[in-house]
């Protein structure tokens, strides 16, 4: 006979061996981690940024999650189930941000970081350069970017037939050129994604002159302020200017410079030929092609036609910038007298208020009666003694001493005196102040 084994217990089972519910043991957390949906550490300016958080242990239904977003924002979530979709947020500003995740629990904390390049779209740059620059003398190259801030940005700068570039997170540059000629300045701009470059021509040379120029103002209404304009402009003005001076079309540049109102730069450059390169017949030469250009300027010699019915006229700009002080003697010896009346004026006027107590008569008897009461005094003597008499005040009356005002004839009585009010035997000065 062979025993059935069977699944049905008839007996029962102890219940040492019941299966039964226990809490898992609490774990401080460990194993933080913090990402972008995308996995990438960069994000456009004004675009929802999707962050990832992972606890690899811990109770994450009693670990609390705070997210720092860096820009002065931050956000706090009681458990990590919370967050299961991402955290969204916003910049509004362009940099690098730390972004960090901190999460807590009763046993302990973990922290996580990353740094999020937050950029915008480069849309425009300009190089902007010397048209003419001095052999062995330093110039300085600008790139300006629009908009004027994008982000983390490399600059690769390349100069004349270098094939190697120099590459700057600054967007200005100094370089100086060794040899006189036509240099090509390239600049590159790489920001994210995104790389644009811009270019300009330099002629390096080692004596030059130059002047600014002005136009007539219905110019300004036909400038889009565009390099391409510039660009055609500049030729036109050569050629006008070449037509009424006669001058060497490979001895003068012109260009044209950006913004309004329209104003122009032209260089003169010197006939080797002529010179034979010495600086002294150079400069002379220069000197006087320069006088020969800003005469057919100054005599309006200089025209043209920028469209049917449109005349432009090309001036020499007259810059002239007007002193802080000024030192001609006619100004100067006027302010002088204007200064020596007023210390007069006033000298005068201290001398009148100063001494005017020592003028005679001036108003002698109209304030007697007031300074009489002022007066009182100060001796201990007998009031027999210190009392005014009548007579006394008809000899003040009469004194031979000229008045320059006129005397009021009102009579006065005689005032007896109090038993407690002493008077001054002296008789006071009364004089009008």
């Amino acid at each position: 006979y062979r025993k059935v084994v069977s699944d049905n217990c008839t007996a029962g089972v102890v219940d040492l061996y019941t299966a039964r519910r226990l809490p898992c043991p609490s774990q401080a957390p460990k194993g933080l981690h913090l990402v972008t949906s995308e996995g990438k550490l960069t994000a456009l300016l004004s675009h929802n940024v999707t962050f990832l958080v992972f606890l690899e242990q811990g109770d994450g239904s009693r670990t609390s999650i705070t997210v720092d977003f860096g820009d002065g924002n931050a956000i706090t979530y009681s458990n990590v189930s919370s967050i299961e979709d991402g955290i969204k947020h916003i910049y509004k500003n362009v940099g690098i941000y730390r972004v960090s995740a901190t999460a807590e629990n009763s046993l302990g904390s973990e922290t996580a970081v990353l740094f999020l390049h937050v950029t915008c779209q480069l849309e425009y740059i300009h190089l902007s350069a010397p048209f003419v620059a001095v052999k062995n003398k330093e110039v300085n190259l600008t790139a300006v970017l629009w908009p004027s801030q994008v982000g983390t940005v490399t600059y690769i700068w390349w100069f004349g037939n270098n094939s190697e570039p120099v590459i700057t997170l600054e967007g200005s540059v100094a370089f100086t050129f060794p040899r006189e000629g036509i240099n090509i300045v390239t600049v590159q701009v790489a920001a994210g994604n995104t790389i644009l470059q811009d270019r300009k021509t330099v002629a390096v040379h080692e004596y030059f002159r130059s002047h600014l120029l002005a136009f007539s103002s219905n110019l300004d209404d036909h400038n889009p302020d565009v390099s391409e304009w510039r660009l055609d402009v500049s030729r036109v003005i050569k050629n006008s200017m070449v037509q009424a001076t006669g001058v060497s079309p490979e001895q003068l540049l012109v260009t044209v410079l950006p913004g309004l109102p329209t104003a122009a730069e032209f260089f003169l450059l010197p006939d080797k030929e002529v010179t034979e390169g010495k600086p002294e017949k150079t400069t002379t030469h220069l000197d006087q092609l320069l006088e020969l250009v800003l005469a057919a300027l100054n005599q309006n010699q200089v025209q043209f036609t920028l469209r049917p019915g449109v005349q432009i006229t090309v001036y020499a700009a007259h810059l002239s910038a007007a002193p802080l002080v000024d030192t001609s003697e006619n100004h100067s010896s006027s302010a002088m007298l204007m200064l020596l009346s007023v210390v007069v004026v006033g000298l005068a006027v201290f001398l009148i208020y100063k001494f005017k107590r020592k003028i005679p008569g001036l108003h002698l008897y109209a304030a007697m009666q007031d300074e009489k009461e002022q007066e009182m005094i100060r001796s201990p003597v007998s009031p027999t003694e210190s009392t005014p008499s009548c007579s006394s005040q008809r000899q003040l009356l009469t004194s031979p001493e000229p008045l320059d005002t006129e005397v009021n004839t009102q009579p006065i009585e005689c005032i007896k005196p109090h038993p407690r009010v002493k008077f001054s035997t002296e008789l006071p000065t009364y004089i009008d102040v």
